[in-house]
């Protein structure tokens, strides 16, 4: 069985980071569609100004992966709901699905994440689309993504180091482990963006 792992989180919060590790060290996958680094490809001094190509081409990509069968995975805020189809299409076509969620605990760390991200020559993202997808991203993840993976697991990367706050299969065989945060994140999924 094919797998797609989604690597998903606010901006800042270390997606990118993270699967440089996660996925070709401990989970043996080697395709990650991701549209930053697609839009860095097409314009490494500008790749803000082709972030919509950049958007359409993984689009494209990822229904290849699909086609092809092999494991792959892809990067998102969950800010969109288009993926919920692809989720579906790939499941449909025997995949399974594991949801990796990367939480911080407060938007202005994000914000300052990418700040820092910016200062080092990594890619700009503002403000008030930070905000705006830091709450989108977790409301979705609860009312709508969860329930289509086969497999979801929350971290905290706040801080080091990480900290794994739930897991489950679904919305079934949910496990806890850190309580306080969770109930946190499921407070935040009705706050507005």
């Amino acid at each position: 069985m094919p797998n797609l792992y989604i690597i998903s989180g606010c901006n800042g919060a270390g997606k990118t980071t993270a699967s440089f590790t996660i996925l070709p060290e401990m989970l043996n996958c080697r395709e990650f569609v991701n549209a930053d680094e697609i839009a860095k490809g097409l314009s490494p001094f500008q790749p803000e100004s082709v972030s919509f190509q950049a958007g359409r081409i993984m689009l494209e990509r990822i229904e290849e992966l699909i086609n092809s069968g092999v494991d792959f995975a892809f990067e998102t805020t969950l800010t969109t709901l288009s993926y919920i189809n692809t989720i579906k299409i790939a499941k449909e076509k025997g995949y399974s699905i594991t949801l990796l969620f990367f939480w911080l605990n407060d938007v202005d760390l994000a914000i300052e994440r990418v700040k820092i991200r910016v200062s080092e020559g990594g890619h700009n993202i503002p403000e008030e689309t930070i905000r705006r997808r830091y709450f989108r991203g977790t409301n979705n993840l609860i009312n709508k993504f969860i329930e289509l993976c086969d497999f979801w697991i929350v971290i905290d990367n706040s801080s080091k180091p990480f900290n794994f706050v739930a897991e489950g299969q679904g919305n079934t065989q949910i496990k806890i482990h850190d309580e306080p945060i969770w109930q946190i994140i499921k407070k935040q999924r009705d706050e507005k963006d």
